[in-house]
């Protein structure tokens, strides 16, 4: 890659910056699922409960999910550079915070800071890397933006169980905190302003009407989890996030210079490519999710055995998403996705027949074959939806697309748990049973549990339809740039 200039017109070393930006991505992302298999150390350590554990990862989820539409305003207002180097600065302390935590309560707080500055540093990550390189040329930085945001979050699991298992929890962030330091440092010397900014002020009313919008939707959707559907708390309070989000997108409409510029759903290229993606990473997620609690609680692996099983689907995304990013730049969206759905079914569908005794070989190979799918699709479909919007949009059209890939990864989990929970509660034995015949009491627990799982991955499999469906009504190569959605 040949130097390119800023925005002042001062040259920049592209390469350097690249792996700035993904070395700090790949470090954020993987805070977010490093914690998995460690709750139950945590629950023993500061003497806590299932539900209460839980918030180290609904809170961080809330206050990412809150951040998202904040980081469009944000980009437009402040240099790309110091943005970047406050919001890592940010998390490092967060990272610092947790690794010392004498409380359950400080921990969470050192995660609440962290979710902070991932609701900043990931949009902009995609933002600057969509504004450095040519629009002929994003397959490829999306493709290496899917390398981490894919691979990192995989491998959590993994590295986490063995952490656990060779030392203690707080290894978990000590591992990260020389890394986001180095970034850090790196920024000052990498990092250049590639966004244009303005003066544009705040709009206080849009914060409020998003911040609760957005977080009582998120709360209502994790909380289904442990209080169910029927649950006034969960009810109301996506009733309430509905409600604030339809207020919110009514004033974006209305004001002159909007606080998050929602005009990009004039697109419908971009549209698309916003459902199929947040479609495709519920998918996605949600079988992560169930997928080693059936490993760990029907066939009984360890959480770091369990996170082995999903390590292969891991590195095949790595390895895929900078091949995909340039078979985007050649072929296009429409047959990669189209590909890359029906790998995502196939490798799914297998799933709603498994059974106590199904080989762990094959479902790691199921799971690679997912995974390979996921890596056709998710950034060529992101990559094709931003092409479509004019250069001054796509900040704006990241930070929607995360936001709705956010809700939709939320929306996935809550109704493919409660739907493993219904299942496994309609079908199981009596519990006079457990007395009379103890035996026949587990073995028939155990048939019901799996029951709930074929429900749960058989509607995954739906999700997959559908998107497969609607993947084929994408452009084959170019995408027109809409004139219409420029700013004045």
């Amino acid at each position: 890659m040949k130097q390119t200039q800023d925005i002042n017109g001062r040259p920049f070393n592209k390469i350097a910056l690249v792996i700035t930006l993904l070395a700090g991505t790949f470090c954020t992302v993987l805070n977010g699922t490093i914690l998995s298999t460690a709750f139950p150390t945590l629950m023993k350590t500061f003497s806590i409960s299932v539900s209460t554990v839980q918030w180290l990862t609904t809170g961080f989820m809330l206050v990412n999910g809150v951040m998202i539409p904040v980081s469009a305003w944000l980009s437009t207002r402040i240099d790309s550079r110091w943005l970047y180097i406050f919001a890592m600065t940010i998390f490092l302390g967060g990272t610092v915070i947790c690794y010392l935590a004498p409380s359950f309560a400080v921990l969470l707080a050192g995660r609440l800071i962290q979710g902070v500055a991932v609701g900043i540093t990931m949009p902009l990550m995609q933002t600057i890397m969509l504004s450095v390189f040519e629009p002929e040329k994003r397959g490829i930085a999306m493709g290496l933006s899917g390398l981490v945001i894919g691979l990192a979050p995989a491998i959590g699991p993994t590295l986490s169980g063995w952490v656990i298992d060779n030392w203690n929890w707080r290894y978990l962030f000590s591992i990260i905190i020389p890394i986001v330091a180095l970034v850090v440092i790196a920024s000052f010397f990498t990092m250049r302003p590639v966004l244009k900014t303005s003066h544009q002020s705040i709009d206080i009313p849009s914060i409020i009407e998003s911040t609760i919008g957005f977080g009582s939707l998120l709360y209502g959707f994790s909380a289904v989890g442990d209080d169910g559907w029927a649950s006034p708390i969960v009810l109301g309070t996506i009733a309430l996030g509905i409600v604030f989000i339809a207020l919110f997108s009514w004033r974006q409409f209305k004001l002159e210079v909007p606080f998050l510029e929602l005009r990009v759903f004039k697109s419908p290229e971009y549209s698309l490519s916003v459902v199929l993606s947040s479609v495709t990473n519920m998918a996605m997620m949600a079988i992560g999710m169930i997928l080693p609690l059936y490993l760990q609680i029907v066939k009984g692996l360890s959480a770091f055995h369990s996170g082995l099983v999903l390590l292969l689907g891991a590195l095949v995304t790595g390895f895929m998403s900078p091949i995909t990013g340039a078979a985007f730049d050649r072929y296009g969206a429409k047959r990669l996705a189209t590909t890359g759905m029906f790998f995502l079914t196939m490798g799914t569908l297998p799933f709603v027949f498994i059974t106590q005794h199904t080989p762990t070989i094959y479902i790691v190979m199921l799971h690679a074959v997912r995974m390979f799918g996921v890596s056709m699709v998710m950034m060529p479909i992101t990559t094709s939806g931003m092409n479509a919007l004019p250069f001054n949009l796509i900040s704006h059209g990241t930070a929607v697309n995360n936001t709705a890939r956010q809700v939709f990864t939320s929306m996935g989990t809550a109704i493919l748990i409660s739907v493993l929970t219904n299942v496994t509660n309609t079908l199981k034995p009596a519990a006079s049973l457990l007395k009379k015949a103890p035996v026949d009491y587990q073995q028939q627990f155990l048939n019901a549990t799996v029951s709930g799982y074929r429900v749960s991955f058989a509607l995954a499999v739906g999700f997959c339809v559908v998107t497969f469906i609607l993947a084929l009504f994408l452009k084959d190569k170019e995408t027109i740039v809409d004139a219409d959605l420029e700013v004045k």
